[in-house]
């Protein structure tokens, strides 16, 4: 996808939360002074705009000590939102690196069903294969036929191979099995797909934790990244998502899907102030380039509604 494409998308993507943020902000600003009510109001709104409580009181604090006695309007708190909003997003935005010695790298893909997980499982798969990766896909949410049926789909659309069982079927032998095939073909990159099923997390640990043993008779380092995907649209109930599978489930990173324009997407940037856990790529549309890792500050910006940095001036 090109740069542009990317950006547009982007700035749609997290369109609700700078439009709701504006509506908040709007009245606020026919003051000449910053006073202590004009900063709570202000505070409140990045709130209800779903940055979270933490992110919100640092910016106030930051309102403050800016002393902005006359000339302050919405571009310049949205100006100091996106610098705000980035500090929390540097530290997290950190792509997922294919380093695994030896191959392959072993990725758990885990998340609640409905979430997009098989989807990003693809979408992941693309992007390792722009990257002249071999990657292959183990079907190991074993209980649901329609998973199994729907990632098969995918392998063949985008090309690669793909390791599934019967349903029901035993998911750690599964996994045993693609192991063992990607080590023998030299695959690069092997992406796992687990079940989603939280209404019983004792099931759900103990089936990951006999994966986990699994892969450790074979590579005492693998699983390299054990990866939850977050459907945006789910707002604040995503922080308790990552609370629940990072008992259950131990998570090294996190991808936010569905950042569709009409998700919630403030919660980006809470997930990360909370669980300071890499945010390794961010779905913006259906689309298989529409799932990429991001620049922190453009991404801050196109969440706080602030006008694009010049060319060039992204964090990387």
């Amino acid at each position: 996808m090109s740069g542009l494409r990317w950006h547009e998308k982007l700035i749609g993507g997290f369109r609700r939360t700078s439009d709701r943020l504006g509506e908040n902000l709007t009245g606020l600003f026919a003051r000449t002074t910053l006073d202590k009510d004009m900063l709570d109001e202000i505070e409140e709104a990045l709130i209800v705009s779903d940055l979270g409580p933490a992110t919100a009181g640092r910016i106030r604090e930051r309102l403050a000590d800016g002393r902005f006695e006359r000339g302050l309007d919405e571009a310049g708190v949205r100006q100091v939102v996106a610098d705000e909003i980035a500090k929390v997003l540097r530290p997290v935005a950190e792509p997922l690196e294919v380093d695994a010695f030896p191959r392959p790298q072993v990725i758990l893909v885990i998340g609640v069903n409905g979430s997009g997980k098989t989807t990003t499982i693809a979408k992941l798969a693309h992007l390792f294969l722009e990257q002249d990766y071999g990657v292959m896909l183990a079907a190991g949410d074993t209980f649901r036929a329609a998973a199994i049926g729907q990632l098969k789909v995918w392998a063949e659309r985008i090309g690669v191979s793909i390791v599934t069982g019967p349903e029901g079927g035993d998911a750690a032998g599964l996994v045993w099995d693609a192991v063992k095939q990607a080590t023998a073909t030299g695959i690069d990159v092997l992406i796992v797909d687990t079940a989603g099923r939280l209404q019983n997390k004792r099931e759900l640990m103990d089936e990951l934790a006999k994966i986990r043993r699994v892969l450790g008779r074979i590579n005492p380092e693998a699983p390299h990244d054990v990866v939850l995907v977050l459907d945006a649209t789910t707002g604040q109930n995503a922080l308790s998502q990552i609370e629940v599978f990072r008992e259950v489930a131990g998570v090294t990173g996190l991808v936010m899907t569905k950042l569709d324009g009409t998700a919630r997407g403030g919660v980006l940037v809470a997930a990360a102030e909370k669980f300071q856990l890499p945010i390794h790529a961010i779905g913006v549309g259906e689309g298989m380039d529409d799932l990429r890792p991001f620049d922190a500050d453009e991404l801050a910006r196109a969440i706080a509604g602030a006008d694009p940095l010049p060319s060039g001036e992204g964090s990387g």
